[in-house]
């Protein structure tokens, strides 16, 4: 049974349907100069999508406030000295691409440093849970380091309100696997633009996955590149926008060495007028990046009039000897079929509504594979849509 209508288009891009874009990927600017990133006025082909008009404070070059933010790690054992800005290997992988990352990198003078020990394999998730303070702007940076070998999941948990610009710095050493799962579950008034970036190092494995169900308004830009042969990266994302919500989320991985491979899957539901999701995919395949494989995959499910979501997949390819590449979008509203055909079979309505949004998020929720994160992620879809009343 189709988990979307019949009736479901492909949106997607004009852009999207190039081999190569009008202007590259890689030719972006990036910098940890301030100076180097005015503040957005929403023209931008990066903030074309992102409603700049309600983050005039959030985007203002201010320091972090006093008790604005909290940060607990459940396991102290991980937490290492603290970095400065230059100090390794805090700006190994990551530098800002945007106005809210560049704050981050330079209103934090400290960032948290978690390191996972080389050949050591953690058996309990490691939490991180970041709360933050209605009525303050914080800023912040984070170092993940997986040493060579190692095996560890680490669980980024954000509550709270507030306004928070973040940077996510990931370093995935060599043969390491390393699991980072971030979880939005702000309050209905929180403002969060982050930059996560992993560099995955020679024959390791890299798994992101973004969970967006709270804030006001959340953009987050996942990219990966590569530090060696044979790195894996799976990026994954669910989120669900309610009326008066813009959840967005970009992703951009950079095969920038050869026999590497990727997979994209993002899936998202909205409800409600003026719900807004946006999620941008791109994909850059260098001319070094011999015989890797990527795929890149949206779906949304649009419960409501009123909700809108954007779908913008891209690829850039630079050589041939690729062994395959692709991706895939679509945007379609609730079958009313699926219901019919529950509800014929003594299902009620709601619960029949349910289980559709259910199977529509299985085959994303399946590859999550983690169940401190999926059994609360399920839990809180239901609130979601009880919350919502009637789809």
């Amino acid at each position: 049974m189709p988990l979307l209508s019949p009736d479901a288009k492909t949106h997607v891009d004009p852009a999207a349907q190039l081999s190569v874009p009008e202007k590259s990927r890689a030719e972006r600017k990036t910098s940890f100069d301030v100076a180097d990133f005015p503040v957005p006025h929403g023209r931008e082909e990066d903030w074309r999508f992102t409603p700049v008009d309600r983050l005039t404070g959030l985007l203002a070059d201010e320091p972090t406030g006093d008790g604005a933010l909290t940060v607990d790690v459940s396991d102290k054992s991980v937490v290492a000295e603290p970095l400065a800005a230059g100090e390794a290997p805090r700006g190994t992988a990551l530098v800002p691409g945007d106005r809210a990352a560049v704050l981050a990198h330079a209103n934090s003078p400290k960032a948290l440093h978690l390191k996972f020990e080389a050949g050591t394999e953690y058996a309990e998730p490691v939490r991180a849970q970041v709360h933050g303070v209605a009525g303050k702007r914080s800023n912040g940076h984070v170092v993940v380091e997986a040493g060579p070998n190692s095996q560890a999941l680490l669980i980024l948990e954000h509550t709270g309100s507030g306004e928070h610009t973040a940077n996510v710095e990931v370093v995935v050493g060599e043969g390491a696997h390393l699991t980072v799962v971030s979880v939005q579950q702000w309050d209905d008034d929180a403002l969060h633009l982050a930059q996560h970036q992993a560099l995955v190092g020679r024959d390791a494995t890299y798994r992101h996955i973004a969970v967006t169900l709270g804030g006001r308004i959340v953009r987050i830009n996942s990219n990966v590149t590569y530090d060696g042969p044979g790195g894996e990266a799976t990026l994954l994302g669910v989120y669900f926008a309610d009326a008066g919500q813009h959840l967005e989320h970009r992703t951009f991985i950079d095969h920038n060495a050869p026999r590497t491979t990727s997979l994209v899957t993002y899936k998202g539901a909205l409800q409600g007028e003026s719900a807004r999701s946006v999620w941008v995919g791109d994909v850059l395949i260098r001319a070094e990046a011999e015989g890797i494989n990527t795929y890149e995959l949206n779906r949304n499910l649009v419960l409501t009039d009123g909700a809108r979501a954007d779908s913008v997949p891209n690829l850039e390819i630079e050589t041939g000897e690729i062994e395959g590449a692709g991706h895939a979008s679509s945007t379609g509203r609730f079958d009313d079929e699926q219901l019919f055909y529950l509800q014929a079979r003594g299902i009620p309505e709601a619960e029949a509504r349910r289980l559709v949004v259910r199977g529509f998020f299985a085959d994303v929720i399946g590859k999550i594979g983690v169940p401190a994160v999926v059994d609360p992620l399920m839990a809180a879809i239901d609130a979601e849509l009880a919350a919502g009343g009637k789809i």
